[in-house]
C-alpha cells in the first residue's frame, strides 16, 4: 500500500498530466491521464465510494510517478505511448497488433498502380483504408479492376512487357504497358477510381454517363459502349453492397462484456459500402465498465491506426471531445465521434452490438471447452498440478533442404502466438533427431531467464526416437525435469489413433478418440505442424530464389536486387545475354560474363 500519500498529494500539480502506479519492485501496474492530476490521483485514496477495481489496484501500489503536460491532449498522447511501451497489467491492452491492409494507389509513375498493401505507409501515393481484413481489400480490388481497368502489376514487370498480359485478355487492365491506352485516358480512369474509393459513387456514374453521351454524339460507339458497360457494373455493385453513398468512411463500434471477457466489434464502412466486421478481445487486468473499455479502445486503436472521418459508438464515453481533437490533429482532417440516435446509423450500431454479443458468446463457449480439455489432460497424464501451458515441437524440411523447427505455445485461453518460435536448423542433412536437439536446446537455454514461461507439458511430434533426442537436449541445458510426451500417429496414421510415448511407460498410452485430452493434443500438434510447414516453405522459397546468384563472386545483396529489379525476376536474369546483364547498374562486363556462365554452365 502507498505510504505517505497525504504529503504526496499536497505536492501534486493541478495541471493536466499522466500518472504511473508502480508496485514495490518498480513494475508499472497502471497508467492513466488526468485533466487535474491532484484531483484525479487523490480520488484513489478516498475512504468510501472506491470501487472493487480501484481497491485491488491500490492494494498493490507502492509508488506513483507523474508527468505534467501543457494540455489534456498531450496527456492523452503520452498515456497512449506509455501503455504501448510498458504494457501495464491493469490497463486495457489490445492483443491484436498486426498491421491492417490498405488499397494503395501510387502517384510517382505515368501510369499509377492500384493494388494491395500492408506495412509502413512510406511510399508516395494514396492509401485507402484501413480495411477489416485482406479478403475485404481483395474483393474491392477485384471489383475496381473490372470497372476501371487499372494495372496491378509490379513496376519491374510493367517496365519489361512487350505484349499484354492475361489481365488484359480477361478485361481487367487496359494494357498501358504496351501503349493500348493514352496517359490522359488512363488518368481519367484513375480519377474515377479515387472518387469511387472516396464513396462518391453517384458522381462516378454521372461522369460515365456524360462520357457515354459525348462519345455517342461523336459517333464513337466503341467508347460509348465501354462507358455503358462500366455504368452497368457499378449499378450491380451498388445493388449488392450499397449502404449510403454519402457516408464515405466510417467505423461502427460496439462493446460486449461477460464473465471477465470483453469483445469490441468494429464494423467498417469504406467508400459507402459495408466491408464487414472485425472482433477484438482486449486483455483486461481489472473489471472495467463497458464505457471505460470503449474509451480506452478508441484512444489506443485510433492513435495507432488512421481513423475514418466518422466513428459511431453504441454508448457515450468520457473524454469524447478531447479524443476528437487529438485524432483530428493526428490525421490532419476533421474526425467526428458520436452515438447515433436514429436512422440507418443507429441500425449499424445495433448490428455491431448483435455481432459483439455473438462473438463473445462463441469465445466464451470455446474458452469453456478449452478449460475442460486442459482439465482432462491433467487427469489423463496424472499431473501433480493442473496444466497451464503446453508447448509442441515439429520439424519440417524437403529431403534435408531448408530445415525449420517450430515451437508453438498454448495456455488456457488458447494459442499464445507472441511466444511462437521458429528455428532455422543447419548441418543436419535431414536428421530429424539432430534437428530436434538443436531446437530444444536453443528454446530451453533461453527459458533459464524466463521461468514464468516454462511449460507444464512439452509435446514432441514423433515416436520414441524423437522423444529421447528432445529429452537428451533438454537435460543438457538443465531442463530435463520438464514433462515430455512423444505424439506418434499410430499404425494406420489416422486421427484419433495417436499413441502417446511417455518416458516412464514401456507401452504407449492410447486415449479414446472422443477424449478431450486427446483433442487438445491433436490441436496443439496440428498447429505446430502448420507453423513448421509454413516456415519451411518460406525459407525454401527464399533460398531457391537467391541461391544461384549468391554463388557468383562479387554479387552481393545490392547487386542481386539491382539484377532482379532491372530485368524483372530470376528467370529473366537466367535468360539474359551478357550484353543485357552488363547494362544493369553496377554490373561490369567481366561480372556479367561470370553471371552468364553461372547460369549456362551447370550453375542453375
Amino acid at each position: 500500500m502507498f505510504q505517505g500519500y497525504r504529503e504526496f498529494l499536497k505536492g501534486l500539480s493541478c495541471s493536466s498530466g499522466v500518472y504511473c502506479m508502480l508496485d514495490e519492485h518498480g513494475n508499472v501496474l497502471y497508467v492513466g491521464k488526468a485533466r487535474n492530476l491532484r484531483r484525479r490521483v487523490g480520488s484513489y485514496f478516498r475512504k468510501t465510494s472506491l470501487n472493487s477495481k480501484a481497491e485491488v489496484l491500490m492494494a498493490a501500489v507502492a509508488r506513483i510517478e507523474t508527468t505534467v503536460t501543457h494540455t489534456e491532449n498531450e496527456a492523452l498522447l503520452l498515456e497512449h505511448n506509455l501503455i504501448k511501451t510498458l504494457k501495464p497489467r491493469y490497463n486495457v491492452l489490445l492483443r491484436d497488433d498486426k498491421s491492417y491492409p490498405y488499397i494503395y494507389l501510387s502517384s510517382d509513375q505515368e501510369f499509377p498502380r492500384l493494388g494491395f498493401y500492408r506495412g509502413a505507409r512510406n511510399a508516395p501515393g494514396r492509401y485507402f483504408g484501413p480495411f477489416p481484413s485482406s479478403v475485404a481489400v481483395r474483393e474491392s480490388l477485384s471489383l475496381m479492376h473490372k470497372v476501371f481497368l487499372l494495372r496491378n502489376c509490379e513496376d519491374s514487370v510493367f517496365r519489361n512487357r512487350s505484349r499484354p498480359c492475361l489481365q488484359y485478355q480477361i478485361r481487367r487492365c487496359s494494357a498501358p504497358c504496351v501503349g493500348y491506352i493514352s496517359q490522359t485516358a488512363y488518368w481519367e480512369d484513375v480519377r474515377y477510381a479515387v472518387m469511387f474509393l472516396e464513396g462518391k459513387n453517384s458522381s462516378v456514374v454521372d461522369g460515365l454517363v456524360s462520357t457515354m453521351e459525348s462519345a455517342a454524339s461523336r459517333l464513337d460507339y466503341e467508347r460509348a459502349a465501354a462507358a455503358r458497360d462500366r455504368i452497368a457494373m457499378l449499378r450491380q455493385i451498388q445493388e449488392r453492397q450499397y449502404v449510403n453513398a454519402e457516408e464515405g468512411e466510417a467505423d461502427v463500434l460496439a462493446v460486449a462484456c461477460h464473465s471477465g471477457l470483453v469483445c469490441v466489434e468494429m464494423m467498417c464502412i469504406r467508400g459507402g459500402r459495408n466491408l464487414g466486421s472485425k472482433a477484438f478481445f482486449p486483455s483486461i487486468g481489472l473489471e472495467y465498465a463497458p464505457d471505460e473499455i470503449l474509451a480506452q479502445f478508441v484512444a489506443r486503436h485510433y492513435l495507432e491506426y488512421s481513423p475514418p472521418e466518422r466513428i459511431y459508438l453504441d454508448r457515450h464515453i468520457e473524454g469524447q471531445v478531447v479524443l476528437e481533437e487529438v485524432l483530428s490533429g493526428q490525421s490532419g482532417r476533421k474526425i467526428a465521434i458520436s452515438v447515433p440516435a436514429r436512422g440507418h446509423r443507429q441500425h449499424w450500431v445495433k448490428m455491431a452490438s448483435v455481432n459483439a454479443e455473438d462473438e463473445l458468446r462463441r469465445r466464451l463457449a470455446a474458452h469453456a471447452t478449452l478449460q475442460d480439455r486442459f482439465e482432462a489432460l491433467t487427469q489423463a497424464l496424472a499431473l501433480a498440478s493442473p496444466a497451464q501451458r503446453i508447448e509442441c515441437f515439429d520439424i519440417s524440411h524437403t529431403q534435408g533442404e531448408a530445415t525449420v523447427a517450430s515451437n508453438v505455445c498454448f495456455d488456457r485461453s488458447g494459442p499464445i502466438k507472441s511466444d511462437y518460435r521458429r528455428y532455422n536448423i543447419e548441418g543436419t542433412h535431414g536428421d530429424d533427431y539432430e534437428a530436434l536437439r538443436q531446437a530444444v536446446r536453443r528454446r530451453y537455454l533461453r527459458a533459464k531467464t524466463e521461468p514464468a514461461k516454462r511449460p507444464d507439458v512439452v509435446l514432441i511430434d514423433g515416436g520414441r526416437g524423437q522423444l529421447n533426442a528432445a529429452v537428451e537436449a533438454a537435460g543438457a541445458v538443465d531442463a530435463g525435469d520438464l514433462f515430455f510426451i512423444g505424439v506418434a500417429k499410430g499404425p494406420e496414421r489416422r486421427p484419433g489413433e495417436e499413441e502417446l510415448i511417455l518416458l516412464n511407460r514401456d507401452e504407449p498410452l492410447k486415449l479414446p478418440a472422443n477424449s478431450l485430452a486427446l483433442h487438445l493434443i491433436q490441436n496443439v500438434r496440428d498447429e505446430a505442424h502448420r507453423f513448421a510447414i509454413t516456415s519451411h516453405r518460406r525459407r525454401r522459397g527464399k533460398q531457391r530464389i537467391t541461391s544461384v546468384l549468391e554463388r557468383v563472386p562479387g554479387v552481393g545483396q545490392k547487386r542481386r536486387q539491382a539484377l532482379l529489379r532491372h530485368l524483372g525476376g530470376l528467370r529473366l536474369v537466367a535468360r539474359a545475354r551478357i550484353e543485357d546483364l552488363a547494362k544493369v547498374p553496377g554490373i561490369s562486363a567481366d561480372l556479367a560474363r561470370r553471371i552468364y556462365d553461372t547460369f549456362h554452365e551447370g550453375g542453375s
